[in-house]
């Protein structure tokens, strides 16, 4: 049995389709996604940058990257979480988002947390 790992951080998401930001005739499609973090591991740890790549469903790919979230670089301790809420924008009713957190812990360790795929959908599109 492999021994946990001091460095981790958990990742979830929700996201919700912003009709009242959206143009479908002009093919814009909004999403909020709500980014919960929290430090699973033994050591505490600051985000340091991020890194998304958003997909639509014609395959376009969109790369994202910048320091920190909404503005800031989270330190979180051992048991400690944050949330935040953004947004993107895509040309289709549906895509995908993925990516990570580049992060480093206060012994100076530099890791990564993978940020699940989760589906951005206009409701009733998705069976």
């Amino acid at each position: 049995m492999s021994t946990p790992s001091p460095y981790r951080i958990d990742v979830e998401v929700e996201s919700t389709y912003v009709e009242e930001q959206s143009a479908p005739a002009e093919s814009r499609y909004v999403f909020a996604y709500t980014v919960t973090i929290r430090n699973t591991g033994q050591v505490p740890a600051k985000l340091l940058t991020r890194h998304w790549i958003i997909t639509d469903a014609n395959a376009k790919v969109q790369e994202v990257r910048g320091e920190g979230v909404v503005g800031e670089q989270p330190h979180l301790n051992p048991g400690e979480g944050f949330q935040y809420t953004s947004g993107t924008m895509i040309e289709t009713p549906v895509g995908s988002m993925r990516g990570s957190y580049q992060m480093r812990a206060d012994d100076g360790v530099a890791f990564e947390a993978p940020i699940p795929a989760f589906t951005l959908a206009v409701p009733r599109v998705l069976h």
